[in-house]
């Protein structure tokens, strides 16, 4: 009758409670088991909250580093840009690679910049620079950092949770197998005795 309502109860809380219960059947590695799962599921929020904030807030400084390094600078076409982009978008649209000259701190540069596809030389263009006047991409702005790091947070939380998940269940499949060797430790010893009993 135990075994049944242990069965029964194994798809719900009565399976993970029970555990914890007085009851001359529950084994050690019961006992064992309900500690390992009762921190599991800790690790798993413990994990999940600080591995995203960690993660989140790590990807937040990095985008405010260089938005604070990025300036704008007024560039020039030195050439004219194709006026088809290759690969083409999917929407028929898309920026293409031309050659641009811009003036840093007094030191002319020259590079590549995206433009409008059809842009003539000699339009003047914004690039975006660093301190020493390289060019570097676009910033994020404020709303978009925030919702690139809470994204990224998100996604390193569930990651490093889901590891955790992963670890508690081999190690619940490991204790399983202990178990069944066990048993048949124990079967081995009375199922001689059991068979030899007068019927």
């Amino acid at each position: 009758m135990a075994a049944t309502g242990r069965t029964r109860g194994a798809g719900g809380a009565g399976a993970w409670l029970w555990r914890w219960r007085r009851n001359p059947l529950r084994r050690g590695s019961d006992r064992l088991e309900a500690w390992l799962l009762l921190g599991t599921w800790a690790l798993v929020l413990l994990a999940g909250v600080l591995g995203g904030r960690t993660v989140a807030g790590a990807v937040a400084h990095a985008l405010a580093a260089h938005r604070a390094e990025s300036q704008a600078a007024r560039a020039v076409l030195t050439q004219d840009a194709v006026r088809t982009p290759w690969p083409r978008s999917e929407d028929g649209g898309g920026g293409v690679w031309t050659q641009v000259r811009w003036t840093a701190s007094g030191v002319p540069h020259t590079g590549m910049a995206k433009v409008r596809p059809g842009t003539k030389a000699g339009t003047a263009v914004t690039v975006w620079t660093d301190n020493s006047g390289d060019l570097i991409s676009r910033p994020a702005t404020g709303d978009q950092a925030r919702a690139q790091a809470a994204v990224v947070g998100a996604l390193a939380g569930m990651g490093a949770a889901g590891g955790v998940l992963v670890c508690g269940r081999l190690l619940r499949r490991r204790l399983d197998r202990r178990r069944m060797e066990a048993w048949d430790r124990e079967w081995e010893y009375v199922g001689p005795q059991w068979r030899s009993m007068p019927g």
